[in-house]
This record gives C-alpha cells, structure tokens and sequence, in this order.
C-alpha cells in the first residue's frame, strides 16, 4: 500500500504516464495539464527513491523500478475501483453459471485476476471456463455454445458480426537483456532490431499480427526460433539468445531464473494487442452472463 504521502491521484497520474510512454498524452487522457503528470511523478520518485522513468527525447520509457512499481500501482488502482463499484445486480440474489471461452494469451496473463475479482462481487456464480483458439471461440460466441469469448480482437475479421468491446489496448514493447545492444537505444526502429536474432512467438496467431506489421515497414526480423512458450521467450531474452518484441500485459521484467529483461518502445507505429469480449449479435444471456459482462465494461470503463 502507499504510504500517507502517496496519493491515488499521483498513482493514477503515474499509471497513466507509463501506459502512453508521455507524459503528455498522459495529460490528454487524464485532463490535466502535463504539468500535473510531471509534478505527481517527480513526488513519487522522491517518495520511493527510486527513478521511475527514463526521459527520452520522444517521451519517456519505464526504468526496472518503474515497471516493478507499476504492478504494485495498478493493482491499488483496481481495488479501489472494485471496491467503490455498484453492481447492477443484486449480489446476494445472483446465482447461476457463465459460460466462458477464452484464448492461451487471455488465459494466462489477464485472466485469473480478473476472474477472482468478479467472484468477490458475485461469490454464488459459478464461471464455466473453456480454453479454445480464436476460431473456436468465434464459432462457440455465435452458435451460443458459450455467454461470452474474450480473445485478441485484433485477430479476428469482420468483428462486426458479434457484439464485442475493447477492454485493453495493450502496447508492444521490444524485450531485452540489460547487456543486450539494443538496450542502449531508447527507441529503437525495427531496422535496428532485424539486426540481431529474433524469438518469435507463435501462440494466438502472434506470428502472424507479428510479420504483419514488420512488412508493413518493409523490414524482416532474422528468426531463430520460435515457440508457442512466452516464458521460453523470457528466459531466452534474459540470457541474451536474442530479442522480441511483445505486449506490455504479458512483460514481466525478470525470468523463471530471476534474470533481468527491460522493454523499450519502438520508434515505428507498431500497433498494440487488443484484448476485448465478444457475444452473440442479438445480446441476448442469462443475467449471470450479463452480470460478467457489465463487470468487464466497468472493470475497463467502456
């Protein structure tokens, strides 16, 4: 918890700074002026005595303590959050089963919290939890075989055919060793990371979304392996057998050896990952279904 000279404002200030990597756009989403992001994270690195934040001359990137701190932040922020929300529906009244459909990625790195925060609103609900691919879950959503999927939206076409919301857009980073070359650049291009080997995650059609964006710059990244593993990938990159490039929901900034990884945006438009739910066009659940529904939107302020 934050000690009494910690204010939630200064925590959101600082959440808010590190999803958009400036402290001006931080300003924008938080309608402030920057100054306002910039004193709040000036008060907290001088509360912790730690530096937060790199500044770079394109903005500003998390240091290890920054990323470390920002775990301890959002989860203060979401408790908060939980805390001071109203469910829509009657808590000790709701009793039922949802059935939901989720991907490898959605299962292991946003999932769980999420699921355990919905319980403690709704303890006599019961979640009926599938692991399934994209296509899967797509097909399962509008044959109502499940209430709802939450998958990577950004992989699916014709989204439009489901109802769905957006509830992260997670941003992609470049992951390295500490000694690695590339961790002295502050942004590095993608021309600068098709120079060294490159691990290449295959698990939910990253590969795929992977080479998309790379070819968009006309640029290919010298693949040496590739695994469905995003801790093989960690563990790999913490020892220096090359670099990534993967989402913020999914970063860690050590391996299963305790070995350091860092992340550093990359200077091309690399789009992020997006995360969301879908359901059936017609939007017609049962009022447990309905009740994991809102909680998401809420959760995520959609």
């Amino acid at each position: 918890m934050p000690s009494n000279n910690v204010t939630l404002r200064q925590l959101r200030y600082f959440v808010a700074a590190a999803r958009s990597n400036q402290f001006s756009m931080a300003a924008t989403n938080e309608h402030v002026s920057q100054s306002a992001i910039t004193n709040a994270v000036l008060a907290l690195e001088k509360e912790l005595g730690v530096r937060l934040f790199d500044r770079l001359a394109q903005g500003v990137s998390l240091t290890a303590d920054g990323q470390d701190f920002l775990l301890h932040a959002s989860h203060i922020l979401e408790s908060v959050r939980d805390a001071t929300h109203k469910p829509r529906f009657r808590t000790s009244k709701l009793r039922g089963t949802v059935r939901l459909a989720a991907s490898y990625t959605v299962l292991g790195y946003f999932l769980p919290d999420l699921l355990a925060r919905f319980r403690a609103s709704y303890p006599d609900v019961e979640i009926d939890l599938r692991d399934m691919d994209r296509a899967s879950i797509e097909q399962a959503v509008m044959q109502r075989d499940v209430d709802l999927g939450v998958a990577i939206l950004s992989n699916i076409s014709k989204l439009d055919r489901f109802g769905h919301a957006v509830l992260v857009r997670s941003r992609r980073q470049l992951w390295v060793a500490p000694e690695h070359p590339l961790a002295k650049l502050a942004s590095p291009s993608l021309k600068d990371i098709a120079q060294h080997p490159y691990i290449m995650v295959t698990a939910d059609e990253a590969e795929r979304s992977t080479l998309a964006y790379w070819k968009s710059r006309r640029v290919q990244p010298k693949v040496v392996f590739r695994t469905m593993s995003i801790e093989a990938v960690r563990g790999l990159v913490a020892h220096g057998f090359g670099v990534s490039a993967l989402s913020d929901m999914v970063f860690r900034p050590w391996s299963l050896e305790g070995k350091r990884i860092e992340a550093r945006p990359i200077l091309d438009g690399v789009p992020p990952m997006e995360v969301g739910a879908l359901w059936h066009p017609e939007g017609l659940m049962d009022t447990p279904a309905e009740a994991l529904q809102q909680f998401l939107l809420h959760v995520y302020g959609n």
